[in-house]
This record gives C-alpha cells, sequence and structure tokens, in this order.
C-alpha cells in the first residue's frame, strides 16, 4: 500500500501501455529508438547552425530554439519512460512528480510559444521583406527568447502551488509513463476547481491562443502572396512556409486531442489516453528534425557536410 498524503511520503505508482506485462519489455526497444533518434536529430540541427556562419540568421535562430525545446521535451520523459516499461511499473515520490510535470509541461508550452514565434519570423520574411532584418536583430530575438522561457515557466509556478494543497486519497496508480497535470487531478479527492480553472486558463492562453494568432499570421502570409504576380514567386513564398506548417500540425493536432481526451473523454479506452500522449509528447522531437533536414536546403547541405567531415577525419586527419 502507498504511503498517505504527506507531501514527504506521498507516492504514485507509474505505469506503461495497458496489456500484458511481459510485452512491456519489447516496447522499451522503439522507445528507445525514439530517443536516440529525437536527441540525435535536434543535437545535430543545433551543431550545423551553430557550425556555418551563413545560418546565423532569425530564421535558424528560431529553429535552434525549437530544436532546444525539443530536446528538453525529450529529457524530461527519460527519467522515468525506460524504467516503468522495463520494471512494469514504477513508484515515483509526490516532489519529484512535481519537477517531472513541471518541466514536461514548460517544454511543452515552450515549444508552442517557439512555433508562434517562428510563424512571426515568416509573416516578416514574406509580408515586409524589405525591413526583416531591422526587425528581427539579433537582441530581439534574444528578447523573444526571454520571454518564452519567462511566460512558460512563471504562469506554472501557481498551478504546482495549488497541487500541494490538494489530498490524494484514493488509488495512487496513474495512466502514464510520466507525470502529467491532468492525470493526477483525476486522483485527488478533495475539490480541485480551482487546479481545474487555472489549468483551463493556461490551456486557453497557450494551447488556443497560441494557435489562433499563428492562423491569423498565415492568413496575412496568404493575401500577401496572392497578390504576388509571379506563381514562380508564389511557390517560392510558400515553400518557406512547408516546414513551419508541417511542425505547427505535428504538435498542435496531438497535443488538442489529448485535451479533449482529458476533459470529455472519461469512458474512452485506456489505451487511447495513452497513444494519444504518446504521440504528443514523443513524435515532435523526432519528426521536426526530419522535415526541417529535408525541406530547408542549407540544414540538409549543413548536415551531410558534416558528416562527411567526421567519415574522412579518421582516415585523413583533417580537423571536423
Amino acid at each position: 500500500m502507498l504511503p498517505g498524503n504527506s507531501s514527504d511520503s506521498l507516492a504514485f505508482l507509474l505505469v506503461g501501455i495497458p496489456g500484458p506485462a511481459h510485452l512491456h519489455r519489447w516496447v522499451v526497444i522503439p522507445f528507445c529508438l525514439t530517443y536516440l533518434v529525437a536527441m540525435l536529430g535536434n543535437c545535430t540541427i543545433l551543431l550545423v547552425i551553430r557550425t556555418y556562419q551563413r545560418l546565423h540568421e532569425p530564421m535558424y535562430y528560431f529553429l535552434s530554439m525549437l530544436a532546444i525545446t525539443d530536446l528538453g521535451l525529450t529529457l524530461s520523459t527519460l527519467p522515468t519512460v525506460p524504467h516503468v516499461f522495463w520494471f512494469s511499473a514504477v513508484e515515483i515520490s509526490f516532489p519529484l512528480y512535481l519537477i517531472q510535470m513541471f518541466c514536461i509541461h514548460a517544454f511543452s508550452f515552450m515549444e508552442s510559444s517557439v512555433l508562434l514565434a517562428m510563424a512571426f519570423d515568416r509573416y516578416v520574411a514574406i509580408c515586409h521583406p524589405l525591413r526583416y532584418s531591422s526587425i528581427l536583430t539579433p537582441s530581439r530575438i534574444a528578447k523573444v527568447g526571454l520571454g518564452i522561457v519567462c511566460r512558460c515557466t512563471v504562469t506554472l509556478f501557481p498551478l504546482i502551488c495549488l497541487l500541494t494543497r490538494v489530498s490524494f486519497c484514493r488509488s495512487h496508480v496513474l495512466s502514464h509513463s510520466y507525470c502529467l497535470h491532468p492525470d493526477m487531478i483525476r486522483l485527488a479527492c478533495t475539490t480541485t476547481t480551482l487546479n481545474s480553472l487555472y489549468g483551463l486558463t493556461l490551456v486557453l492562453l497557450i494551447v488556443v491562443l497560441d494557435p489562433v494568432l499563428i492562423t491569423v499570421s498565415y492568413i496575412m502570409i496568404i493575401r500577401t502572396v496572392l497578390g504576388i504576380a509571379s506563381r514562380k514567386a508564389q511557390a517560392k513564398a510558400l515553400s518557406t512556409c512547408i516546414s513551419h506548417f508541417s511542425a505547427v500540425l505535428i504538435f498542435y493536432v496531438p497535443m488538442v486531442g489529448l485535451s479533449i481526451l482529458h476533459r470529455y473523454g472519461k469512458d474512452a479506452a485506456p489505451i487511447s489516453h495513452v497513444l494519444m500522449a504518446n504521440i504528443y509528447l514523443f513524435v515532435p522531437p523526432v519528426l521536426n528534425p526530419v522535415i526541417y533536414s529535408m525541406q530547408t536546403k542549407h540544414i540538409r547541405h549543413g548536415a551531410v557536410r558534416l558528416l562527411c567531415q567526421g567519415l574522412a577525419w579518421p582516415g585523413h586527419g583533417q580537423q571536423p
């Protein structure tokens, strides 16, 4: 039996995918591959942008922010997920639960904010190309990055404080192999109205507001592109948005689906919650580097060049 409600002794039980326990050790293999691909891909993006001076531009600075956020989101779940699938279930203390929950939600909100900043970057580049360099200066981009961090961390502290005042007298068995706020709230035996209202406020301010502003930016981009006489120029302008638009869909569709399931899908099969949550957390960090490497010529060429230098270095004594 798990400990009581003291914050020092309270513990929760993380679980894996519903199904036979003997299959969990096989499931850990694709999860480990996912971690490897996500970390390798995002580290490559950061290394390419850092190495080549021609990529020191606003668009690639924002891409660096996205890669850092994806790395943070990936590393946030790493301490628990492999252990859960290897040992079937893992007990986690309340303070550690709060730390992981804070990191997961903070990096998730940061990714949303970075995607909004990247949408603004595309808007300025297409709608105001002559003012692009003067609007998105390095100092302003640094301030945007700092604002994103403050926005997505400071707003979460009240949620953590509210959780410390909640009592848990029901089963302490959770639905996921990592810590999410809605998953904990459903186990509370005291009123959680304030927690739910504040959580809903965060959802409205980030999960709803950010995609709305992204949609507005794309409407203005499309209006500007339609005003261009040349079809070739139209296609070239829109092609610079393909990677970002794909990243937006990959991130927001599972995120919205998970929010709907947590709030209105109480009768849904447990596997649906687990599957949607895993897609939401693990797919964007894996696919974003792939998408940008395929769609962005400079990133693709830079990655290939670094790979070739790395392969040539042992045999020819060249510096990478």
